[in-house]
């Protein structure tokens, strides 16, 4: 019988399918569904928006989080690969090489599945253009902050505040960045399917999807200089789904060690 803590590169590819794709629903669906809500009134377009996306987000983290880790999105897998380097049990370029791509697909699934539950074409190209300066300066602030919360909450131990986390931060970053914090590839091509609230112009994506990249680069270098690897001072990093007992007996096995390797804990 398969392990369920362990699943086969299937399943969590599925899982990261799943998840990516109703990530999406809910972010192109509360959309519509706060437009028709509030036509003429954007700012509360955005609270409703935003609301349903960091609620759900934390739910979707808890179902498949087990499973995949609940990536969802490109640049997480490949912060993940990057960080992880040389560490048992980490992510390896195998796992990279499926999750991308099923993140992408369910993606845009995600955003056929919600225009058609809102009795919309199944795909609309978007006319809502973002290409500007300053929002792809707000998706580099977006990227980074998201890496940085996630490894630093790994890395120190406290990864079972994952889900309320990343739920609170992307709802938080809806509204402190001015491109509403996409934050990720594969949802900001899904959402060039849907000519609604969440939409962005297919010609804006690449835009987005390179400074994502860049603000990726940007956590990666701050969890490198504030959360470094190999030091037995700093713990190793903890799943997302740990819980806070399991944590913490981690963490003190990690210092038991340092104390007797000659380090300070």
């Amino acid at each position: 019988m398969e392990d369920p803590v362990n699943p086969t590169p299937a399943r969590r590819a599925l899982a990261e399918f799943l998840g990516t794709g109703l990530l999406v629903t809910l972010v192109v669906g509360s959309g519509i569904m706060a437009q028709r809500l509030s036509p003429t009134d954007t700012g509360l377009q955005l609270l409703e928006n935003s609301t349903a996306t960091a609620l759900g987000l934390a739910v979707l983290i808890l179902i498949f989080g087990p499973l995949s880790g609940a990536h969802f999105n490109p640049v997480v897998t490949l912060a993940d690969y990057i960080l992880g380097r040389g560490r048992p049990g980490a992510l390896d370029a195998r796992s990279v090489a499926i999750y991308i791509p099923a993140q992408v697909a369910g993606g845009i699934l995600g955003t056929i599945l919600a225009n058609l539950m809102f009795a919309l074409p199944a795909v609309t190209a978007s006319t809502k253009d973002r290409s500007a300066g300053h929002l792809w300066l707000g998706e580099v602030v977006a990227a980074a902050g998201l890496i940085l919360l996630i490894f630093s909450l790994g890395r120190t131990g406290r990864g079972h505040y994952g889900p309320a986390a990343v739920g609170a931060y992307i709802g938080a970053a809806y509204w402190f960045t001015s491109s509403t914090s996409f934050a990720n590839p594969a949802v900001a091509i899904a959402r060039a399917f849907t000519n609604t609230f969440a939409g962005i112009k297919p010609s804006s994506v690449p835009g987005f999807v390179a400074f994502e990249l860049v603000g990726a680069a940007v956590g990666i270098g701050l969890i490198a200089l504030l959360y470094p690897t190999g030091r037995a001072e700093h713990p190793a990093p903890v799943d997302i789904n740990t819980d806070p007992e399991t944590a913490a007996a981690e963490l003190a096995t990690t210092n038991a060690n340092a104390s007797s390797n000659g380090s300070t804990p």
